[in-house]
């Protein structure tokens, strides 16, 4: 018989077995395991694993259960190829008319057109080898068409790669509680096998299906499989089973795996749900096939479909016109509500600025070609009055070419690509700096921030807890020494370490120092505040261990799990001579007022009375909590069958123990504990980074008001003699809610200018709090909050606010799944280098900005004024391309790679209404326009004559490029390269070569842009419509462009002050656009969801924007971030692809049919993930 480590290799139960088994729920998985397989006990047996010991961790074994079982992953679908990507890019409409263009250019150089010579003959002529030369420019378009779709696949390429990348970093860090070997040990999710026994406990998000073996007021969110809001209680007797993608929303407990990957529950609707996303990508491939037979023209209309379009997408979905980041839909839920979240501050304004400019772009294109085509007609045929020749069918094909030229240049395609490569730049490096952040846009969000709302345990303090005051038997210790154990009685210590070593949960652990180091301190393992108490155990001299050798976890009877409404936590244990013992711990004041009794001197027992209970407030908990220490009160209570003494519950029948009130009562009192947790040493110097960067810092704790007030007084949050608010979560309550018990906004807007410290607080509050700050219109310019987090019911506050920050040590899965950034080491000083990065963003897009503005302007109204003036654009459509296409996507490399400096927090935040386009930048665009306009305008109309050179106007269309075109061309070039240097700074400085030489990619390709340039001028020819210049004129060029650096300090000396504010561009919140935005979305969903009230946009405006998005070349690399991440992430988060209530069709058994009824709009990790909150009663 074969073996694997000592064990038969056929298991005790089958693949098959095990998934039928975990179909079935309640009551009728109970009857099931131990009808058909004698209960869990006995599939522990069959699958060859210890419910206690665990598996042995045997290498050969783990790999031959992922054989027999599967693996814990599934797989994600194959990534697009360079060649699909290449096939997406050349679908752009912009570039299709350009082929189109340059086909018919192509087949028009090689038609014989009779007596063209004659009829040309007021535009100039040709000899034949010009004429043979015609094909050329239609080949250069080719070549240049050619060059952007690779440009544009490989971007999509590399950034796919790399977030594949960054989401297995995020993958990575998602471990799992498992005992192998009789040890406790974290491992990846994916490491996971059946037959592992998982520990889990409140705040998990559960990896894999299993069966619970050991429970403790287990309550579990199965919303995201089932639909069913409310929390289901599972147990050994009530229902076992356990599947992966749930949320424990409380308690804890023990499971055995029994299936992972794609056997498990959500596996296989995940499975199930592939099939359907590829039968329905067919299905719309095959719909859009017939569309187009029968609709013929009406296809330019409808625009081509988006070909990034997350899955899966429904038919002919449109697409938006926004410069989106990935993940930037992550929705917010309030209540019932689930919308869409707002974009972010600098994505809402940019996508706002991307329509206009496509407005009046696509205005003055159309415009340019009417003119061109207009007075071409009215020269030819009425003035001269000529006849119609195939021969000016060239003309035509030339004017088309101008238009698409102007549209080229109006089109910012370089603008997605700089946010893009601008964050994906940050998040690299943010990594670095302990932010591991989920979506993009809360990068340059958090730059933005005006307020940030944190925690205090782990955050502003080391969360390396140590018990350093006692009282017990009515003497107050200020120091923990060996030797208060001989002043204790041992009847009253005993009961003190008995409480302590079973009411803290059984993963934490104090492991003493090995000794090989100096001064090496206990490890702490587990939640911190346990084991300060268990070290206080050790101090005096005792052992936590040996008791928890005689209760072990599975004898303990019943456990009242710590959550934010109890603030405390019990354990029931049977006595050894009969009854059970209580024993509770627990925020003091709230502990002292379930006491009626309390060890006194000598370990006598003393009735509480309520003075007895405010002096020991008054005497003991606010001095320890005035000298900053967090305070925990034990207690027990004992229940028992015989003669009770008086601080005893005697009992005839068993208690109902699920009431608690009854239970949790008439403690008696054994101690308080004084409990330190130091504030982390960096954080006061970051706190008053954030303070001088205008950022105001708000700590928001479940700590008592006293220990609050004096850690916030540390870190600096609160100064002596400031006028600071500082509340407790009932008080502050009162004060925001009316008489009716609704929150009102005026009443917010009341209190939180001045709190900068919220005690006692419960998630609920601080949801309110957040949502009351974001929300106000006090301030001038809005504020834009970030959120720190590590409890699952701070899921709400986490998703309401701009940036939710999550623990990446102490955070449980939920809040992780909620947040924006995970800070690797739960460290404050982390968000201020996020807030620095951040503001880096924001500049470095503002600095991009500034540079291709000026580019836009310039090219734009040269173009139009040329076609107006001489029937002629004086940049060619090639030249345009490698302008606008080529090097605004290396300048946007340039000016998106700039590292950030500590000025940057020299300055107040943008706030969320401050504008886009600053006064500052308004007057460096329009003062640079005003000098480069002015040049080519100089060149154009005189520089034959300053030159003494051959003018280029009115030449004949086959005529080889002229030296004054081309003199125009360099000089523009030059000016814009020259340009890129004084858009490095958007602030006014004048020293615009500062830190030049710390960005090497920027004089890299600077200098590789102007290399090129000079290649293209001397040997471009007709391909880039260029003349060999000499050197007088390469020098008047360069000397042109050195121009905008000394032209730039005469603009910097303009006082800003002096330009009205209407100049500024980008100012106040673009609402309508988010309107615009979701009536797009919906639009594509057959009336579904949709809203008339909120979505009322006439038809022709939605098919408006919607053929502008086609436009917009280069949004392709940002749709494809943005489809690669949800592709990922809807591989990753199993449990997160049925949402609530639309998808109680899988609960029991799923099928593919139901499969076509799922609501296909992409969603969101956290949209799926967070279903269970409800804000008004989150707690």
């Amino acid at each position: 018989m074969a073996t694997v480590n000592g064990r038969p290799a056929q298991y005790g139960i089958s693949l098959k077995q095990l998934r039928d088994l975990m179909e079935v729920r309640g009551r009728e998985a109970i009857d099931k395991l131990n009808s058909e397989y004698s209960g869990v006990l006995n599939i522990c047996k069959n699958l060859y694993t210890s419910p206690t010991e665990g598996l042995s961790g045997n290498a050969a074994d783990l790999d031959h259960r992922r054989q027999t079982f599967g693996s814990n992953v599934i797989p994600p679908r194959p990534p697009k190829t360079f060649l699909q990507l290449v096939f997406e890019a050349i679908q752009d409409v912009t570039l299709i008319i350009l082929i189109v263009a340059a086909i018919v250019s192509l087949g028009l150089s090689f038609y014989p057109h009779g007596g063209e010579k004659n009829e040309g003959a007021n535009y100039g002529h040709a000899d034949e080898t010009e004429s043979e030369a015609g094909w050329i420019e239609g080949l250069a378009i080719f070549i240049s068409v050619i060059v952007v779709v690779i440009v544009t696949a490989f971007n999509d390429y590399t950034k796919e790669r790399q977030f594949r990348g960054l989401q297995s970093k995020i993958e990575g860090e998602h471990k799992f509680a498992v005992i192998r070997n009789g040890e406790v040990e974290q491992i990846k999710v994916g490491d996971l096998v059946v037959g592992d026994i998982c520990q889990i406990k409140y705040g998990d998000l559960l990896p894999a299906d299993g069966i619970c073996i050991q429970s403790n007021d287990l309550k579990v969110d199965e919303s995201s499989l089932t639909g069913e809001s409310d929390h289901v209680k599972k147990g050994e007797n009530s229902d076992p089973m356990l599947l992966s993608g749930t949320h424990v929303m409380e308690g804890s407990g023990k499971m055995v795996v029994t299936a992972v990957g794609v056997n498990s529950q959500a596996g296989i609707i995940f499975t199930l749900l592939g099939a359907a996303v590829d039968e329905q990508e067919k299905l719309a491939k095959d719909n859009k096939g017939k569309q187009k037979k029968g609709r013929g023209s009406a296809d330019v209309e409808q625009g081509l479909p988006n070909s990034h379009q997350a899955p899966p997408p429904p038919p002919a979905a449109p697409t938006v016109p926004v410069i989106q980041s990935p993940q930037d839909d992550k929705p917010r839920e309030e209540g019932e509500h689930s919308a869409k979240k707002e974009k972010s501050v600098l994505q809402a304004k940019l996508t706002k600025l991307a329509i206009q400019i496509g407005y009046a772009g696509s205005f003055i294109a159309v415009l340019t070609v009417i003119i061109l085509i207009v007075r071409f007609c009215i020269h030819t045929f009425v003035v001269e009055q000529k006849e119609w020749s195939g021969y000016y069918a060239n003309y035509f094909v030339k004017f088309l070419i101008i238009g698409v030229t102007v549209l080229v240049v109006a089109v910012p395609e370089g603008l997605p690509l700089a946010v893009t490569l601008s964050l994906a730049y940050s998040v690299k490096k943010m990594m670095k700096d302990n932010n591991l952040v989920r979506h993009l846009d809360a990068c340059e969000t958090m730059g933005n921030a005006t307020s940030i709302c944190s925690d205090k345990t782990g955050t502003l303090t080391t969360n390396r807890m140590t018990a350093v005051q006692a009282f017990i038997e009515s003497e107050h210790f200020r120091m923990v020494r060996r030797e208060d154990a001989s002043v204790i009685s041992k009847k009253t210590l005993d009961l003190v370490f008995q409480s302590i070593a079973v009411n803290c949960a059984y993963t934490s652990r104090v492991i003493p120092p090995s000794g090989d180091i100096e001064g090496e301190l206990p490890k702490q393992v587990g939640n911190k505040t346990e084991c300060a108490l268990l070290g206080y155990v050790m101090d005096l001299g005792g052992s936590y261990e040996k008791i928890r050798e005689e209760y072990t976890e599975e004898s303990l009877y019943k456990v009242y799990t710590f959550n934010s409404d109890r603030k405390s936590m019990s354990t029931i244990i049977r006595l050894p001579g009969g009854g059970f013992r209580v024993c509770c711990k627990g925020a003091s004041e709230i502990v002292m007022k379930k006491c009626s009794f309390m060890i006194g001197n000598r370990g006598e027992l003393k009735k509480m009375t309520k003075d007895m209970q405010d002096k020991l407030v008054r005497d003991v908990i606010e001095p320890m909590a005035c000298d900053g220490l967090r305070t925990l009160s034990v207690a027990y209570r004992d229940f028992v069958p015989h003669k009770a003494e008086i601080n005893q519950v005697h009992y005839e029948t068993e208690p109902n123990w699920e009431d608690e009130t009854n239970i949790i009562t008439n403690l008696t009192c054994l101690s308080i504990f004084g409990i330190e947790d130091p504030v982390r040493p960096e954080v006061p110097d970051a706190i008053k980074q954030c303070q001088r960067a205008g950022i105001t810092v708000r700590m928001v704790t479940g700590d008592n008001i006293n220990t609050a007030r004096s850690i916030a007084g540390k870190c600096g949050i609160i100064k002596p003699g400031d006028d600071s608010l500082i509340l407790e979560g009932k008080e502050f309550n009162r004060r925001v809610r009316d008489a009716s018990g609704q929150i009102q906004q005026h009443l917010i807007d009341k209190v939180w200018p001045k709190l900068r410290v919220l005690a006692r607080s419960s998630p609920t509050d601080k949801y309110t709090l957040v949502k009351g700050i974001i929300d106000s219109k006090v301030s001038e310019n809005r504020e834009v909050v970030a959120v720190t987090g590590d409890g699952t019911n701070d899921g709400p506050a986490l998703k309401k606010a701009d940036v939710g920050f999550a623990m990446g040590i102490t955070g449980t899965d939920v809040a992780k799944e909620a947040s924006d950034i995970i800070l690797t080491d739960d460290n404050f000083s982390s968000i201020v280098k996020a807030v620095m990065w951040g503001r880096n963003v924001y500049d470095s897009i503002a600095k991009f900005l500034q540079f291709q503005l000026t580019v836009n302007v310039v090219a734009v109204i040269v173009a139009f004024v040329g076609a107006c003036a001489i029937e002629d654009s004086p940049l060619k459509a090639v030249q345009m391309l490698w302008v606008n296409l080529i090097m605004d996507t290396l300048a946007s490399l340039a000016l998106a790679t700039e590292m950030p400096t500590s000025e940057l927090l020299l300055r107040k935040p943008y706030g969320r209404t401050k504008a886009l386009i600053s006064r500052t930048m308004t007057k460096n665009i329009l003062g640079q326009s005003i000098y480069m306009l002015f040049v080519i305008f100089f060149l154009l109309f005189y520089g034959m004559h300053f030159f003494d050179i051959d003018s280029g106007m009115w030449a004949d269309i086959q005529e080889p490029p002229s030296q004054h075109f081309t003199i125009i061309f360099n000089a523009f070039v030059l000016m814009t390269l020259f340009n890129e240097i004084n858009a490095r700074k958007i602030h006014g400085q004048r020293n615009v070569f500062s830190g030049i030489f710390t960005n090497p990619i920027f004089y890299a390709i600077w200098i590789s842009t102007f290399v090129f340039q000079i290649v293209i001028v001397q040997f471009g020819g007709r391909a880039f419509s260029t003349a060999p210049l000499q050197l007088a004129h390469w020098l008047w060029c360069l000397f042109f462009g050195f121009g905008t650096l000394l032209w730039g300090q005469v603009v910097t000396s303009v006082p800003t002050k002096k330009i009205p504010k209407t100049l500024s561009y980008g100012r106040g919140q673009p609402d309508e656009l988010a309107i615009i935005s979701e009536t797009l979305m919906e639009d594509g969903h057959h009336g579904k969801d949709w809203d008339a009230s909120e979505k009322r946009r006439s038809t022709g405006q939605i098919l408006w924007i919607r053929g502008l998005t086609r436009l917009q070349t280069q949004l392709k690399v940002v749709h494809a971030f943005k489809s690669t991440l949800e592709d990922m992430e809807d591989r990753r988060s199993v449990h997160s692809v049925l949402l609530s209530g639309k998808n109680q069709r899988f609960a029991s058994s799923v099928t593919l049919p139901k499969l076509q009824a799922l609501d296909s709009r992409p969603r969101s990790n956290s949209d799926r993930c967070l279903n269970f909150v409800d804000p008004d009663n989150s707690a």
